[in-house]
């Protein structure tokens, strides 16, 4: 009898964990549909991108000239975060399925 007691503890904590694990999960599922399920149109302007990007680095360029050196990384990494976007933007269209016409 005394090993029911923890065979009991276990048991509850690790149903208790599957059904709260899997109804987040579910719940995220039916929650956050993509993009394209939802019948929004996802656009890219990859020129835009790339320009606000080469603005960003010419800013950051002059932030480090004149010695703001954690002003000029974050303009940097947000061109990063630009360039990142956008070569995802070609990617994507590179490897979408194109339609049957």
């Amino acid at each position: 009898m005394k090993y029911v007691t923890p065979l009991r503890r276990t048991l509850t904590a690790l149903t208790t964990t599957t059904l709260l694990a899997g109804g987040l999960l579910l719940g995220q599922t039916v929650i956050a549909e993509p993009a394209h399920a939802a019948g929004k149109k996802i656009v890219c302007n990859v020129p835009k991108m790339r320009q606000q990007a080469a603005d960003l680095r010419s800013k950051a360029a002059q932030l480090q000239r004149l010695g703001a050196t954690a002003e000029a990384r974050k303009a940097r990494a947000q061109a990063d975060a630009l360039d990142r976007r956008a070569q995802s933007c070609i990617d994507a269209e590179n490897n979408n399925p194109k339609p049957w016409n």
